[in-house]
């Protein structure tokens, strides 16, 4: 069950955390996986990692605002491996700030990586994925863009952006074998928030790692191994069924948070 062989993956994103995670898992079930990331360094070392575990993987910088590049990029893929089966789209950054304080920089960087991109490579995969009769694209959204987060509005526009998106995706491409599927995590243990708290509570970290994780009804944050395995599900042909689906991965947050 849940095998990805002779599968080609695209997954954005994936030098660390979350994205990291879900291409080693789809190395693991036989992807061949290719990571795409501005992060050169880590990028280049996940590859070698999955690589020297005897699995297929190979990184391109690639920066996923922009479309000419993205284009050209996914057809070179194409070109090389013949199919294109799966894209996830996993890139994204935070700002944090409510209405207020929310500088238009930052507004405009959210939504050009977290709402562009998705549009940019999901462009990209739909034009090839035709080619080879059909595949999966998975979004990765979040519970922000379902409930009210505080002092995240623009990440929060555009998760539900991505949501939205997902939607209007896995619709337009029924006829074309394409399934849309989104991920909508809460916190997460990855090393954006140990970034976020060496930053934000420089000598507190251990405190306030604490108190976010008992922010999740379920005592703790999510590991991006848990996130992967659900993104495996989805990518393979055991969900074959399931498409235009929002799926929150969230420890009850959304459900259970009193």
């Amino acid at each position: 069950m849940f095998s990805l062989e002779q599968k080609t993956a695209v997954i954005t994103g994936a030098a660390k955390g979350i994205g990291q995670a879900i291409a080693s898992l789809f190395s693991r079930q036989g992807a061949d996986v290719h990571i795409l990331d501005l992060d050169e360094e880590s990028g280049k070392r996940t590859a070698d990692e999955i690589l020297t575990n005897g699995y297929s993987a190979t990184f391109h910088r690639a920066n996923v605002t922009d479309q000419k590049e993205i284009l050209e990029l996914f057809r070179q893929i194409f070109d090389q491996k013949k199919r294109l089966d799966i894209l996830v789209n996993n890139a994204g950054v935070a700002a944090i700030g409510k209405l207020e304080n929310t500088k238009e920089e930052d507004f405009d960087r959210v939504l050009a990586v977290n709402v562009k991109g998705v549009y940019n490579c999901s462009l990209a995969a739909v034009e090839l994925m035709k080619k080879n009769g059909g595949g999966v694209i998975l979004n990765m959204a979040s519970i922000a863009g379902m409930v009210g987060i505080a002092d995240r509005l623009a990440y929060s526009a555009s998760k539900g952006a991505v949501v939205s998106m997902t939607y209007s995706i896995a619709r337009d491409y029924l006829d074309d074998n394409i399934r849309c599927n989104s991920i909508s995590p809460a916190r997460v243990h990855t090393p954006f928030v140990d970034g976020y708290l060496k930053q934000h509570y420089p000598g507190r970290e251990k405190e306030m790692f604490d108190v976010l994780s008992k922010t999740q009804p379920i005592g703790r944050m999510g590991e991006p191994e848990e996130i992967a395995a659900l993104a495996l599900y989805l990518c393979s042909e055991e969900a074959a069924f399931i498409t235009g689906s929002n799926f929150p991965i969230d420890g009850g947050f959304t459900t259970l948070k009193v």
